[in-house]
């Protein structure tokens, strides 16, 4: 549709847009009010699960800053979690989705940092919403703002690339991406970067499979991707039909999981999606994702998990 009705028009479009917006934001605030609610609960009782699993690993959390080379100069903000030995150690970057850290997201991605430390990995918690002013699950409303953030977001994931390759604690061979929904629809582009210094491997929990507008992907890096098939917010059968040539493409499907279903919260309705945590699913892809590590890594270097895989 097109407007020609001069600036008077424009105001009032604006106007409308400014009130729409306004609504928007009211209306994810209070849905965030419920979702915290819930992760309080569903964090204790996932919580209870993933110490079950997790070794006690001596290991040190500094807060990061690292410079976005995406356009509007923002300073990004991680957590950067080391564990006890010496180095120079395998590296994870963690990348949230399109919620930010909220409340039960963070916490899940902690628990994962907490995981991949006792395997002996350096992990890198990316907040990219944050210091752009996106936190509390706004850019979930828009498909604009999801387009958007695929964009600079996976400019995001190649500076916390370039930032761990230049610790010396950090060994640069082996560093591996994993990203949740909107971040995992940039672990798919990330693998497809040819222009790009690779990550030695990327995980997508349960993206949008349609994010690089090709069934045929040409990867720079390995990539797994793993969803439910009870997702209805973005259905897996896309991933299904997907092919690749240069790197290996392994695609699982959970058969009762929805989407989230690492996050610490009870199965619910999120935007009129289902989402929630699911044990079976959880545990068994951190599993898939230490083999896919330990399959890929560099010939030449050692992961700790790796010799207790078969």
């Amino acid at each position: 549709m097109t407007c020609n009705r001069g600036n008077a028009g424009l105001g009032g479009i604006g106007a409308i847009r400014q009130e729409r917006d306004g609504k928007l934001t009211r209306v994810a605030r209070r849905l965030q009010g419920i979702f915290t609610a819930h992760a309080l609960i569903g964090s204790m009782l996932a919580w209870l699960f993933v110490m079950a699993g997790v070794g006690v690993a001596a290991a040190s959390v500094a807060k990061v800053h690292i410079s976005s080379s995406a356009s509007g100069g923002v300073i990004l903000s991680g957590r950067l979690h080391r564990p006890s030995s010496q180095g120079p150690s395998p590296a994870v970057i963690l990348m949230h989705g399109c919620g930010g850290w909220q409340p039960a997201v963070l916490r899940g991605l902690e628990d994962y940092a907490a995981f991949f430390v006792s395997n002996g990995f350096v992990v890198l918690n990316l907040d990219s919403f944050g210091p752009r002013g996106k936190a509390g699950g706004t850019v979930c409303f828009s498909h604009g703002q999801l387009a958007q953030a695929r964009k600079y977001r996976t400019r995001d994931a190649f500076d916390a690339l370039d930032f761990l390759r230049r610790q010396t604690f950090v060994d640069p061979e082996n560093i591996f991406l994993i990203g949740q929904s909107n971040g995992g629809s940039v672990a798919m582009l990330a693998a497809t970067e040819a222009n790009q210094p690779s990550f030695r491997g990327a995980v997508a929990l349960y993206p949008w499979c349609g994010a690089t507008g090709s069934h045929r992907l040409q990867l720079g890096a390995p990539l797994l991707i793993l969803g439910g098939a009870r997702d209805d917010w973005v259905p897996p059968r896309e991933c299904r039909y997907l092919a690749a040539n240069g790197a290996e493409l392994r695609v699982k499907v959970y058969r009762d999981a929805a989407h989230s279903f690492d996050i610490p919260v009870p199965v619910q309705r999120y935007l009129g999606k289902r989402i929630g945590f699911n044990r079976s699913a959880a545990e068994d892809s951190r599993k898939e994702m230490v083999r896919f590590f330990c399959r890929h890594r560099a010939s030449t270097r050692s992961i700790r998990s790796c010799s207790a895989q078969p």
